[in-house]
């Protein structure tokens, strides 16, 4: 089983959805655990400091100005996480509990925060143990970090409240001790330094980024076969053309859907002078310019979420030079803004791939094709209302990309008076993701049976694709039960086996085999 080290350097993205999605095992570096506990013995020499320091003999948020009494210290740190472990609502992902608690732990392990190296082992036993606290979907606000999420996380850790493993409840106490894992008991500011930061925010970033990897090459897929279902031509998207616009996403995706098409009989079919169609709607014609626009927000995100995962977020937090200093970088601006980028692209790409949908469906539209592409249409209605699915999904996209980063609700009597609000646009992102899902899917059942009802036959790696599909999808024919039909074929967006099959690695460069441009 792949291992990730934690604490010997920066974790990229694909690290977390290692841990969080494919159940990766973390090991603290040695030199990690040495730095921690010299800044440990930083914060044990202030204990008994008579000047106030935030978290360690002072009250939190609002409190801040309250003296806290050393005799009271350790019930102070149990205090917050008890009062703050406050969400509410359905439970959380254990993918992103566990992308949460590992991000976590990346911060613990750099030494900044000051925690004991017993806080670092026992939080990555459990993570390993695969102990999930029960995180209600409601409760952050992205700032001072996702605080409830995070505290949910640590009451675990002190042998508290409720956790999944393997998909059961239980209380904490129960699995810790299945495990063989002793709960802690916090010291000064260990209660602070476990809830402040933008764990949760960012590592739903880091899943969303991968899924949308495989999502905006499926979407370049789903536009090769309807242009090629549509009788479209490929020649906007030669490489020249793209030039004159250099946009490194929509030069990808432009050679992504060009390499698609190139040598398929059905576009070579309709490509001399007897086609006297000027131009192709613009859903088609300007796929590579709208997914082009995703892949390079993706790109900004990754280089937020990069930066991220450089950063050692707590408040106060231990310098490098042994002071322990207030800060802002808790704040999750920066992930919350990119996190509603994404929802904004995700909702433009599932549009454009309804409309596409929706013109192979209309005999004014699709060139020849019967309506709906039914079996016997009237008495049958086809794919009719696979499209009505889409369109609901698709209005749904466009009110989840609404931004949620421009709102803020004051807290902790004004003293935490603007938030991010990034735990709310990650949730609604996940939602967008999932819709953007069942659209493509959706588009690329409709473009397969389309094409199959064309004279010529597909091109080598679209007529891949259609025969991935029809191992668990039939073609045309009388109506059935649809609804399994979509399912599966989003079960194979999912898996990624259609751009398998159609010979795409990814969306950073596109084609997986020695350049399908050399079908031409």
């Amino acid at each position: 089983m792949q291992e990730i080290v934690i604490g010997a350097g920066p974790l990229a993205a694909a690290d977390v959805v290692a841990v969080a999605r494919h159940g990766a095992r973390v090991r603290i570096h040695p030199g990690a655990l040495v730095a921690v506990a010299e800044t440990r013995a930083i914060v044990d020499a202030l204990a008994d400091d008579v000047q106030p320091h935030y978290g360690i003999s002072t009250g939190f948020g609002a409190l801040a100005t309250t003296s806290i009494a050393p005799v009271d210290r350790t019930r102070l740190q149990q205090s917050l996480i008890r009062s703050h472990a406050a969400s509410s609502g359905p439970a959380v992902e254990d993918e992103v509990v566990r992308a949460l608690m590992l991000l976590r732990l990346r911060t613990l392990a750099t030494g900044r925060t000051g925690v004991r190296p017993i806080v670092v082992e026992t939080y990555a036993a459990m993570l390993d143990a695969g102990i999930h606290p029960v995180i209600g979907e409601h409760g952050s606000l992205g700032c001072s970090g996702d605080l409830a999420p995070l505290s949910h996380v640590a009451l675990a850790l002190m042998g508290e409240g409720t956790v999944r493993v393997d998909g059961v409840e239980l209380p904490a106490p129960d699995a810790l001790a299945a495990a063989g894992i002793e709960p802690v008991v916090l010291a000064e500011k260990e209660g602070l330094a476990l809830v402040n930061g933008t764990d949760g925010m960012l590592g739903m970033l880091c899943l969303a980024l991968a899924d949308l990897d495989r999502l905006l090459g499926t979407a370049d897929l789903a536009a090769a076969m309807s242009v090629e279902g549509l009788l479209g031509t490929d020649a906007p998207f030669a490489a020249d053309l793209q030039a004159l616009r250099p946009h490194l996403g929509q030069a990808t995706s432009a050679a992504t859907i060009a390499s698609l098409l190139a040598g398929s009989p059905i576009v070579a079919s309709h490509a001399g002078p007897e086609d006297t169609r000027v131009q192709d709607a613009y859903s088609l014609r300007c796929a590579p310019q709208v997914h082009g626009t995703a892949r390079d927000t993706a790109d900004h995100a990754a280089r937020v979420a990069a930066a991220e995962l450089s950063s050692a977020i707590d408040n106060p937090v231990v310098t490098l030079d042994g002071r322990i200093v207030s800060n802002g970088n808790f704040h999750g601006a920066p992930v919350a803004a990119v996190l509603d980028f994404l929802a904004i692209v995700v909702a433009d790409v599932a549009s454009m791939s309804e409309r596409r949908t929706d013109r192979f469906l209309d005999p004014a539209r699709s060139h020849g094709l019967p309506p709906f592409l039914a079996g016997q249409p009237g008495v049958d209605s086809g794919l009719m209302i696979a499209q009505y699915t889409q369109a609901g999904i698709v209005s749904e996209l466009k009110r989840l990309a609404m931004p949620a980063s421009v709102d803020s609700i004051p807290s902790s009597a004004m003293q935490e008076d603007h938030v991010s609000m990034g735990w709310g646009a990650a949730r609604k992102l996940r939602t967008a993701l999932a819709g953007l899902e069942q659209v493509l899917a959706i588009e690329v059942m409709t473009a397969a049976r389309g094409i199959e009802l064309r004279d010529a036959p597909a091109g080598r790696r679209t007529g891949a694709v259609i025969a991935a599909v029809r191992e668990h999808v039939p073609g045309a024919g009388p109506d059935r039960f649809l609804a399994p039909d979509i399912a599966a074929v989003r079960a194979l967006v999912a898996s990624g086996d259609l751009l398998a099959a159609a010979g795409i690695t990814s969306t950073a460069s596109a084609i997986a085999d020695a350049d399908g441009r050399n079908d031409r």
